[in-house]
Formats: C-alpha cells, structure tokens, sequence
C-alpha cells in the first residue's frame, strides 16, 4: 500500500458536491434565520441582533466577532424598511429618533473598540447577562398584563411627553437630555454585542415617555436603521470582513421577515409574542453561558 492510498480525494476533505450540498444547507439555515429574525424585529421593534448573532454563531461555525457585522446589517437593512413603513403610517417621531442616532454614533464605536479587546467567553457572558436582563423584563410585563396591571398608554408622569393633538414631543431641556440618553446606551450596546438596540430604546421610550407601544416600535426601527449602518460601516473600517453574497442574502431575508412581522403584530396578541420572544432568548442566554464556562 502506498502514500497515494491515504490521500484525500479533495484538498479540503470534501468532493466537490458535497461542498454544494453543504452551501446550499448554509443557505436554507440563512433563510430560515433570516426571516425569523426579521419577523421578530417587526413585530417588537426590537431583538433581531439577539437572535441574529447567536443564530449565525451556531449555524455558520462563526466567532461573535465574524457574526457582528452580518447580523447588524441584516437587523440595519430590516429596520430601514420597517421605519419607512411607520412614516407612512405617522408612527415614526423622526426628530427623537435622529437625535438618538446622533448621541448613539460616537458610543457605537466606543462598543465596537470594547468588544475587540474582549475574550470570546467574555462576549458571550455580556451578551447572555443582556438576554437575561431582557427576558426578566419581558416576563414581568405579561405577568402585568395578564393581571389587568398593565401600564397605561397615557402616562401624566412622563419626563418627555408627546402632545397628543400635534403628536410631536414638546421639546425642551428634559426631553432632549432623555432622549438623547437613551441613544447613547443603544449605541453602547449596538457596537459592544452587534444588537441593534431596541431592546433598550423601546422600553426605555415607554418608561419616560407617554408615546404609544406602537410609535416606540416604529420609532426604535428608524433608530437601528440609522446607528446600525453607521456600526456596519466601523466595523468594516476596524478590519471585520464580510461575505459579500451571504451578507446580501442574509439581509433580503430579514426585510422579508420584518415585512411578515408588521402584518402579524395586527393579529397576534402582544402578550403571546413576547412569550415566544423570551423563551428563544432565554434558550440563547443558557445555551451561551454553558459554552462560555
């Protein structure tokens, strides 16, 4: 028996139809992820790079690092079309979400630098404390419902408040110190775990705000379509590299799922959907926290 007897019948290990079988599951994977993660963004305006992230870690044997960008594209891309769907309905208050972009640009790039010099088991328990903190909240706020407790829509109390025969916030020193706080932490966070910061600016604009759950779903879309294009565009300049026809793919996947997502909020009932929105982040946070230790 030779040496020519123990060699591969292709360099990498694998003929060429099965690299073509294993692209086209990589693919069915990035549809299926894609369209998931869009649906949810539409129907809470929040966790596509929750679930993005994770997703793309596991099903394309990535680093957090390599999935950063991918996902925040895809969740950017989603989100822009998600926006443009609540200017056309009114929902969207511009002026509040430019301000929020504009306080969240230079604390995305902080995030993006932070997470460079972070271990991968670092990354990964910062990003399961962020899914476990959201999971709580999103728990407490079905018990409330479920209990007739619930928040009301118009709240007396709020620091930055819309005038309801205008349907613009009354703007002043309060309102835009709010506002622009709350960019700053999506930003933050956008650039340190590659999420698009919904999970913050939704319940956040809820607490000190009296806008509408509607208008803060809208609104936060416009945000991450804004701050996460400029996220993709420093991780790219900081050396991230991305699949140009996987990234392209992925992304048309999610603003078909953020599409879907729009038309289902009218039907399913709030509660229900964060139900099933916090079981999947919950799985990720455990699931996570176990390959970190």
């Amino acid at each position: 028996m030779n040496a020519r007897q123990f060699q591969c019948p292709h360099p990498s290990g694998f003929t060429p139809l099965e690299k073509t079988f294993m692209s086209m599951i990589g693919l069915l994977l990035a549809l299926g992820i894609g369209i998931g993660v869009g649906v949810i963004m539409g129907l809470t305006g929040a966790g596509g790079g929750m679930l993005a992230v994770p997703a793309l870690v596991y099903s394309q044997a990535w680093s957090m690092q390599q999935a950063m960008p991918v996902a925040l594209l895809a969740v950017s891309l989603g989100a822009l079309i998600g926006a443009i769907d609540g200017l056309r309905r009114q929902q969207v208050r511009y002026k509040a979400a430019t301000l929020m972009a504009i306080a969240g640009v230079p604390f995305t790039t902080f995030g993006i630098v932070v997470a460079r010099h972070m271990s991968q088991a670092g990354l990964m328990l910062a990003f399961s404390a962020v899914l476990l903190i959201v999971v709580a909240r999103l728990m407490f706020q079905v018990r409330a419902q479920w209990s007739g407790n619930a928040e009301a829509s118009e709240k007396q109390d709020a620091i930055a408040c819309v005038n309801r025969q205008t349907g613009k916030f009354t703007w002043n020193g309060k309102t835009a110190s709010v506002i622009s706080l709350i960019g700053a932490c999506a930003g933050f966070f956008t650039g340190l775990l590659g999420v698009g910061g919904g999970f913050i600016i939704v319940p956040l604009l809820r607490h000190f705000t009296n806008l509408t759950m509607q208008s803060a779903t809208a609104t936060s879309l416009m945000v991450i379509a804004l701050v996460g294009s400029v996220a993709v565009g420093s991780a790219i300049l900081h050396g991230a590299q991305l699949p140009l026809g996987f990234s392209t793919f992925f992304a048309l996947t999610s603003v078909v799922g953020v599409l879907l997502g729009r038309r289902l909020a009218n039907f399913l009932p709030p509660a229900i959907v964060q139900m099933i929105f916090a079981g999947l982040l919950l799985c990720v946070a455990v699931s996570f926290i176990i390959t970190a230790w």
